[in-house]
């Protein structure tokens, strides 16, 4: 068995050049992960117009590129060079209508259009590296075409005719660029036919990549193993059920980590005091500062929940709106940052104006004060709809704060229901999407949070857990192996089908 691997890891954003969400945290974080294991890594993303700052030092390699989309489209690329942490060369693919001009990550009317090309020149890249891949891991819809290009148009190029792909669903109810819903019946992508041509563009934005990749990948796996699990069914399959049913001997689910040097309150820049479990008085200096961020009474005792999140249906905010009233009558401060649907920014602000000394909001994400709301708060606070992996409930317990949060997806298998008698778990969860759930949730964390001493505990337990990349890392390397194995037999069954 080959020791080490040659790993393609390719994602719509990688922070710190560009970033939406957890996404680009993962991108970054797992293939730095990889190389510390020894795997020869490599991560190609666009050269969205956010990475064209002159501190990222990116070095344009090859310029005008081209890419032959179809007998009648070739369309130039640019490719740039950059580095990622623990020496991960990173990869740009740009033609500037599509990426470098535009200064938001998504929100293009041709979505499909963009990485339809951006897929295409993925292979292009590889070509000019003379890079041969043993495994490409596709992150998320954006990707989705690149396990189906390497089973037609590059299955027997000299380059890729071994190579194996993982398609990695981070959430299925994204699955291209517009609202995979809103097609005509008729109109649907079934994920066999040959792709259309470059300038039938209603027909490239019907084209479902996250379905093609799930259709056309060695392995598939979602960023937890209780997603994994529901997206199989009805409820929570988007559509898609049937298909990753009958995919289930190929579908596996690995829990995100976090990186541990990124997020560490002992050494985190961003604080006002830095402190751990041995030093936690000094969280006490940051609830006070944040209090004082948020314009919110100074005081150390009263229980502050806090948020930072996309404020969207999905998050739950849904219920938060259904008990906010009876929330704000109970002793305690609520902290909230992001942005998101236009109604509950609303709402927010409505009750701030009628509320100020109970409740604050920054109301957009601020990468430079997340972790202040972390390290300032007592409970964390996510009554998710559904959640594919979450990442906000690990790095609150790496600061102290204690996660409420809804038993669905990820947190599942990250978050345990709190038991004061026994002393065992590490958070307060709720089973049912129900807002009255929720608020019981809620009040059985304020009621403990009175046990000081119980309380401390509780937060030291959940500082010293490990949810580093380390583990996941090496799941990933066997399900790579798994993947190569794979992709060998059925080029073998294709051998003996052809005798």
């Amino acid at each position: 068995m080959q020791q080490f691997l040659n790993i393609v890891s390719v994602s719509s954003e990688v922070d710190p050049f560009s970033k939406s969400g957890g996404l680009a945290d993962v991108a970054r974080a797992l293939p730095k992960a990889l190389k510390r294991l020894g795997h020869n890594v490599i991560v190609i993303t666009p050269l969205h117009g956010t990475a064209l700052r002159e501190d990222f030092k990116l070095k344009k390699i090859k310029q005008d590129v081209p890419i032959v989309i179809d007998s009648s489209a070739t369309v130039a690329a640019d490719f740039w060079m950059g580095e990622l942490p623990a020496g991960v060369p990173i990869y740009f693919i740009d033609h500037s209508r599509f990426f470098s001009s535009h200064k938001k990550i998504y929100g293009s009317k041709t979505e499909n259009l963009r990485f339809y090309f951006f897929d295409l020149a993925v292979f292009e890249l590889l070509q000019f590296l003379a890079f041969k891949p043993d495994i490409i891991q596709c992150h998320e819809w954006h990707t989705g075409l690149v396990p189906y290009l390497l089973k037609t148009r590059f299955s027997d190029h000299p380059l890729f005719k071994e190579t194996a792909s993982v398609f990695t669903i981070h959430n299925l109810a994204f699955q291209m660029g517009k609202n995979w819903w809103e097609v005509p019946l008729k109109q649907k992508d079934e994920g066999y036919a040959k792709l259309p041509l470059f300038d039938e563009k209603n027909k490239i934005e019907n084209i479902n990549l996250a379905k093609r990749g799930i259709i056309h990948a060695d392995i598939i796996n979602t960023v937890s193993e209780q997603y994994a699990e529901e997206i199989m069914t009805k409820k929570f399959g988007q559509a898609l059920d049937r298909i990753l049913q009958n995919r289930s001997d190929r579908l596996f689910g690995i829990i995100n980590g976090i990186d541990y040097r990124d997020y560490n309150p002992a050494t985190d820049p961003g604080l006002y005091k830095n402190y751990d479990f041995d030093s936690l008085h000094l969280k006490t200096k940051n609830k006070l500062f944040l209090q004082r961020m948020f314009k919110l009474p100074e005081n150390p005792k009263v229980p502050l929940i806090a948020m930072v999140s996309r404020i969207t249906e999905q998050k739950g905010f849904d219920l938060i709106m259904d008990i906010l009233d009876p929330l704000l009558r109970l002793d305690l401060q609520i902290v909230v940052m992001g942005g998101g649907d236009k109604k509950y920014e609303s709402f927010f602000r409505k009750y701030i104006k009628k509320n100020p000394k109970k409740i604050a909001a920054h109301l957009q994400f601020d990468l430079n004060h997340a972790t202040k709301v972390y390290a300032g708060s007592d409970m964390f606070l996510m009554p998710s709809r559904f959640e594919p992996c979450g990442l906000g409930q690990m790095i609150s317990l790496r600061y102290g704060s204690i996660p409420i949060v809804r038993a669905t997806g990820g947190l599942v298998d990250t978050i345990t229901d709190y038991n004061a008698r026994t002393q065992k778990g590490n958070g307060f969860t709720f089973k049912t999407y129900d807002s009255r759930d929720l608020l019981v949730a809620i009040t059985r964390a304020i009621e403990n949070h009175k046990h000081r001493e119980e309380w401390i505990e509780l937060m030291k337990k959940g500082m010293q857990l490990s949810f580093s990349w380390k583990i996941p890392a090496k799941k990933y390397v066997l399900l790579f192996r798994k993947a190569i194995k794979n992709r060998e037999l059925s080029e073998e069954k294709k051998e003996n089908e052809s005798r």
